[in-house]
């Protein structure tokens, strides 16, 4: 069954579709923590949320995307305790550490896989990421800043809302996440204007710094006044950068990984060091001169974005990212088509860890399947 079909059944016959996936079958083996969870499986957990969530008063006001984004949030939220979950040997309680984190690249693969449209997966992954973070908010040292960070990677008010579900789809008695925990994430949000939008920057260098800084201020005015604009390109191999730059950055010079590879006769298995070094010198010529340029390499990682930026921001460089994405049975057809092609099992390792940009990472961030964009 795929997204399009997915997205306007009823719930009982989406529960039912997600009883015959693999990734079902194994939560409902998983085994939770009695004390949090006295329903049992994660299954049963899974199936309770999902029926809270339309018993919440807020339901009926709902749009049916936002209706969609939190029944497969739930569906996948807590997908990856399978994968994660242990049994202390001394205590017999069970944890599930960082199976949000995990869960939300399950999610994202499962989407993909049945053609979930890039805009909406996104949503879903990264709710799916953050579910539990709004039972917490009185541990952080800065609650307000919490909500801030949070709310340009997720829409508050959907996450707040999931979290009640999330709270309600139990039978444990003595619940160790209080809803009044809840309306305290929603109160804040709500004083922070960022409870159903983005926090409002006064620009973006300022929002680009608080995620940079280990000490943000909210309410600094930096000057904007960049030195040149970088255009970073990320994506899978196949997903069509090379043409998104062709068609909407066609002036600029580019430092592409692959074109250096073939300049020095390096394979795409060998030792990079090289390749990056050479990189990275191309880019600071065009940074020490002030010149605006795209780089082109598959950056589907934070980690590995993140040293290029850093990169970048030292020059005081405007930087944008260009995330490029096709179906993914576009994508492996248009690698085959390349002249370099990449082994159809290297993509699908690279997707399953792929962690596409947002906007924390840069001043300006694009999205794009790169059929029309």
């Amino acid at each position: 069954m795929n997204w399009q079909t997915l997205k306007q059944i009823p719930l009982d016959d989406i529960l039912a579709w997600a009883e015959s996936q693999p990734w079902c079958r194994a939560m409902a083996d998983c085994l939770q923590d009695a004390e949090w969870h006295s329903e049992g499986d994660v299954w049963t957990h899974t199936k309770m949320v999902c029926h809270q969530l339309v018993k919440l008063e807020e339901w009926p006001s709902l749009t049916e995307q936002e209706k969609t984004v939190l029944i497969f949030t739930a569906l996948f939220h807590d997908a990856a305790k399978p994968l994660t979950s242990q049994t202390d040997p001394d205590t017999g309680r069970v944890t599930s550490p960082k199976h949000a984190v995990k869960g939300e690249h399950l999610a994202r693969s499962i989407l993909r896989d049945i053609d979930c449209d890039l805009m909406t997966r996104k949503e879903i992954a990264r709710l799916v990421r953050f579910h539990g973070r709004p039972a917490f908010l009185l541990e952080r040292d800065d609650p307000t800043h919490e909500v801030v960070r949070l709310s340009w990677l997720v829409n508050n008010r959907l996450l707040y809302l999931f979290a009640l579900a999330d709270t309600r789809g139990r039978d444990t008695d003595s619940m160790t996440r209080p809803e009044e925990n809840l309306q305290y994430w929603k109160l804040t949000a709500e004083e922070s204007d960022c409870y159903d939008q983005p926090y409002p920057f006064a620009n973006d260098q300022a929002r680009f710094l608080f995620y940079r800084n280990t000490d943000p201020n909210l309410h600094y005015v930096p000057h904007e006044d960049f030195s040149c604009t970088v255009t970073m390109l990320s994506g899978l191999p196949g997903s069509g950068k090379d043409t998104w730059l062709s068609r909407h950055r066609d002036d600029l010079p580019v430092v592409s990984l692959d074109e250096i590879r073939n300049e020095m006769k390096v394979e795409p298995t060998d030792n990079q060091g090289e390749v990056v070094q050479l990189a990275r010198e191309r880019c600071r010529e065009h940074l020490r001169a002030g010149t605006s340029f795209a780089f082109n390499a598959t950056n589907t990682q934070k980690d590995t974005r993140q040293r290029w930026l850093d990169l970048f921001a030292d020059y005081n460089a405007a930087i944008e990212i260009v995330y490029v994405e096709p179906q993914f049975n576009l994508l492996l057809k248009q690698n085959k088509g390349r002249s370099n092609s990449v082994p159809e099992n290297v993509i699908r390792k690279l997707a399953a860890k792929c962690e596409p940009p947002t906007w924390t990472e840069a001043h300006t961030v694009i999205l794009t399947n790169g059929e029309s964009n």
